[in-house]
């Protein structure tokens, strides 16, 4: 920690600074732990540098710094610093963004779990920024097609396809049988109520 603030301060107007700096500022972050007084003067002295846009660029130091924000409460300076660095570990990157937010809602409710019904709707009403999912939000639902073929044999065929009628379902579809099956499950849940 010392070799890293000493060579810190030596090359803090350096642009981009040492690779050996950038990669010893990785390697503490992994080794430190998340509540400990150390990790918090690191990411401290790494935010504070002028440089800071180059440490931003290790998921190690990134995920460090989230938890740091975390830990004193700073959600919105944590979603912040997630929407400015530069990782390749995009989808590394969205699951910080959610754990943000599944912290913020625990806090809300003074809990230490969140249910799994709490965490989806906790995800639908914070979604990530396009920075940091650029080829967009996965979306699960079918397409008009799918949905249309789906309810049309459920009206006509039936609600509850045997594993055979599910496959060839499947095939035409271009779905896993495990879907079909689901879908169908769905269908007949929402046909109850």
């Amino acid at each position: 920690m010392k070799q890293f603030m000493a060579m810190l301060k030596k090359n803090e107007n350096e642009h981009p600074p040492p690779t050996k700096l950038l990669n010893l500022a990785g390697q503490l972050c992994r080794e430190l732990q998340s509540s400990s007084p150390g990790l918090e003067k690191l990411v401290e002295a790494m935010m504070e540098c002028k440089n800071k846009s180059y440490f931003l660029t290790n998921i190690h130091v990134v995920r460090a710094c989230v938890s740091v924000h975390i830990h004193k409460g700073q959600h919105d300076a944590a979603c912040r610093l997630l929407e400015y660095c530069k990782v390749e570990e995009r989808e590394e990157l969205v699951q910080l963004w959610h754990e943000i937010h599944y912290r913020r809602l625990m806090e809300k409710h003074q809990t230490d779990v969140l249910t799994p019904l709490q965490k989806f709707r906790c995800r639908k009403r914070n979604p990530p920024p396009i920075s940091l999912c650029p080829e967009g939000l996965k979306n699960r639902n079918y397409s008009e097609e799918v949905r249309q073929y789906l309810y049309k044999f459920a009206a006509e065929v039936t609600a509850n396809p045997d594993k055979k009628q599910r496959e060839g379902l499947a095939r035409a579809m271009n779905l896993q049988p495990t879907q079909v099956y689901n879908w169908f499950a769905n269908y007949r849940r929402r046909q109850k109520s």
